[in-house]
């Protein structure tokens, strides 16, 4: 009878007991979840010092925590951003650049707290000396970001259906405009503690950028992978100061793979660039590109001719040369033999297309055919054979 007995005890407490350690458990959680809580204000006051020491400042009016029980989300309504020294520009003007968009979510769940993951609501005005400059939509914009506390591993930040619109007083007008931009980040395999690196890449699907270079109004496809040398460490510091140091380590940006198309053409990049002791970009990019013959017309460089160049669209479409140069010996022409100069310009695009076409090898680009050559980087200058194309604005 007692051995009958003995079991049905065990049986009974054991009953008891299960609820009780379930109880135990869930306060303990709580309070876990609670305790983890009371640090989010903690927490954020200490990166936004950080961040405040790199020149960027992040204000929230209203914050809250929620998720219990197994994530953490902390929602700011009424977040504003304001940047500064954040360019060569503003490390002379001291001028703010600032941001205003209506919430910010971040999550992390307590299982994974190395990983943070944050999305943003629309719209974000961004303005210049307390005026609005530029407005900026998305249908969808996400970060992710892990390895914290402490130097983050990676990081990556995506726009979808992504418009960035230019205010000219009280009319704006497009600026940019993707369907997808995706940035990556992360430290390099070669990378140490003493000497950081960091491999990026930018992909962009049906970009278009107004009022900067012709070639860009239409829409194009990008996928950029680039590594960075010469970091001194990878803590908050505004990016002038970043762009420095590198300078001084003798860091590069390694262009790994870069991969262009705008309709047929297509344009392929491997190659090394350095700064120099002025700020400027230097070094030398290998080029592949296909539809070298099109990227003249939508240039308009032939029809420019025809009508005569401004020296304006000049600066813009090949700075360092002359309108007055170009005018002058097409009237050369003229007076010479009357009509030719007219001729020069009515056929200026095949003979264009022509010299294009000659400079660098030919070779072969996903079947099509294609010329590959140098473009170099002298002192912030871009040459595009003898011709400079542009002119990058220092870094610091």
């Amino acid at each position: 009878m007692s051995d009958i007995v003995q079991p049905r005890r065990r049986r009974l407490g054991l009953l008891f007991f299960m609820p009780v350690v379930v109880v135990v458990l869930s306060l303990a959680w709580t309070g876990f979840w609670f305790f983890a809580a009371s640090k989010v204000d903690e927490n954020v006051a200490l990166w936004q010092a950080r961040e405040a020491a790199a020149g960027r400042k992040y204000e929230c009016a209203n914050r809250s925590v929620s998720g219990f029980p197994f994530r953490l989300e902390v929602r700011c309504d009424g977040v504003s951003v304001a940047l500064q020294s954040q360019t060569a520009t503003q490390s002379v003007t001291q001028i703010p650049v600032t941001a205003q968009l209506g919430e910010i979510l971040v999550v992390a769940q307590i299982y994974t707290p190395r990983l943070l993951i944050a999305e943003f609501k629309a719209p974000a005005v961004i303005s210049q000396q307390g005026q609005p400059w530029m407005a900026m939509a998305w249908s969808d914009a996400r970060s992710s970001i892990t390895g914290l506390p402490g130097t983050p591993d990676s990081g990556d930040l995506v726009f979808d259906d992504l418009s960035l619109d230019r205010f000219a007083g009280t009319v704006s007008a497009p600026a940019v405009r993707a369907k997808r931009v995706v940035l990556n980040g992360r430290t390099a395999a070669n990378s140490t503690p003493e000497k950081p690196a960091i491999e990026t890449a930018l992909r962009i699907t049906s970009g278009t950028i107004a009022d900067v270079h012709p070639l860009l109004a239409a829409p194009f496809d990008t996928d950029i992978r680039a590594q960075i040398s010469g970091l001194n460490d990878l803590s908050p510091k505004p990016w002038p100061q970043r762009f420095r140091e590198i300078q001084a380590a003798g860091g590069r940006l390694e262009i790994t793979q870069s991969r262009v198309q705008q309709g047929d053409i297509i344009s392929l990049a491997t190659g090394s660039l350095g700064i120099t002791a002025a700020g400027n970009l230097d070094g030398e990019l290998q080029m592949t590109v296909t539809g070298l013959d099109k990227a003249v017309n939508a240039l308009g460089i032939d029809k420019l001719l025809e009508i005569g160049v401004p020296q304006e669209t000049l600066d813009r479409l090949a700075p360092g040369l002359k309108s007055q140069d170009v005018n002058n010996i097409l009237g050369a022409l003229d007076r010479a033999i009357p009509g030719l100069g007219n001729f020069a310009r009515k056929n200026a695009g095949a003979g264009l297309a022509a010299g294009v076409n000659s400079i660098g090898t030919a070779t072969t680009l996903e079947g099509r055919p294609a010329r590959a050559f140098p473009l170099k980087f002298v002192d912030g200058a871009v040459f595009f054979g003898p011709l400079r194309v542009a002119q990058i604005p220092p870094l610091f």
